[in-house]
């Protein structure tokens, strides 16, 4: 008799054991907030390439140390402002037009994370230079077009699509306004330098346009981490949407938009409560696979995402 209550007990503590070991471990994520910050269309030989960072001293020096930084980061899809931006909210690679004139096909992390949490618009926003990214903010899924919406402060005024572009200084001015009045959850950022000078043909322009975006993205993350809601409670997600031409291609910096390594290559440099620090990955990864790592973060399913978990984050 006492052998076999010996050998139950022994079996239970046998079946408890393996019922633990198949459980899946707790989830003890720390990130509350996201912050995604878009420097539009640098070159990466003009950027993170450049030894002596001289246009990226804060991101290097500053904020690097702080993250994961990814050197073969990549758009793999149209290279162009809003298919790009389009890639990091959706994380889908679609063929949608650069002007502002139709929407994406599928939510941004955004519109899932408002329906999931049921909070008001005002939590989540799209604040960009350039008024055409105002479209990141809807989607044509019949579920979720018009609803669910991220609220925008997008191109003059914030006055979104047909406005026109802003520099960068009111853009940045608009971001100080809406975390003061609203302390959003999420933020997606664009800066229109470098891209807006380049375009101009201008050099050093181009290179100034690098080198201011580095003072607004160091004046951005320092105004988040000085605030009790968003200390060691947010993950930041800073890159670009495409690069720009080769020197031997077309009109070289002055463009983009097709598949060469100058347009395709860009980088990704991501930091947060849950993060590595001071590492360099080599590893490939591309633009969609933000939107996947984000979802993972908030604890929301995103099952329109291509994008796949950026796992040497963590």
């Amino acid at each position: 008799m006492r052998k076999s209550l010996i050998y139950l007990c022994l079996i239970f503590t046998l079946l408890i054991s393996c019922s633990n070991d198949n459980e899946e471990p707790e989830n003890n994520l720390k990130t509350e907030n996201i912050v995604v910050i878009i420097m539009d269309g640098p070159r990466y030989s003009e950027t993170w390439d450049n030894q002596q960072f001289k246009m990226q001293s804060h991101l290097f020096n500053d904020i690097a140390p702080q993250g994961v930084f990814f050197e073969e980061f990549y758009n793999n899809g149209e290279t162009y402002t809003v298919p790009g931006h389009t890639a990091i909210a959706t994380g889908n690679y679609q063929k949608i037009t650069n002007n502002g004139s139709e929407l994406p096909i599928n939510p941004s992390f955004m519109q899932y994370w408002l329906e999931a949490t049921g909070l008001d618009s005002t939590k989540a926003w799209v604040i960009t230079s350039k008024d055409k990214l105002e479209v990141i903010s809807d989607c044509l899924n019949p579920k979720y077009r018009g609803k669910f919406r991220p609220a925008t402060n997008c191109g003059i005024g914030g006055g979104g699509i047909g406005s026109g572009y802003r520099h960068d200084s009111l853009t940045f001015q608009a971001i100080e306004d809406v975390v003061s009045n609203y302390t959003p959850n999420l933020v997606f950022i664009n800066l229109r330098e470098p891209d807006y000078t380049a375009h101009k043909g201008d050099w050093q322009g181009y290179l100034d346009g690098i080198y201011m975006s580095d003072n607004y993205i160091y004046k951005i993350w320092n105004m988040f981490e000085s605030k009790t809601k968003y200390q060691n409670k947010t993950s930041y997600f800073i890159t670009n949407d495409h690069g720009r031409h080769l020197d031997s291609i077309a009109n070289g910096f002055i463009a983009h938009g097709d598949g060469c390594l100058g347009c395709r290559h860009i980088s990704l440099l991501a930091l947060g409560p849950d993060f590595k620090k001071n590492v360099f990955v080599n590893n490939k990864r591309e633009m969609i696979d933000i939107t996947t790592t984000i979802g993972y973060l908030l604890g929301i399913n995103i099952p329109t995402s291509q994008g796949k978990l950026i796992e040497e984050l963590f």
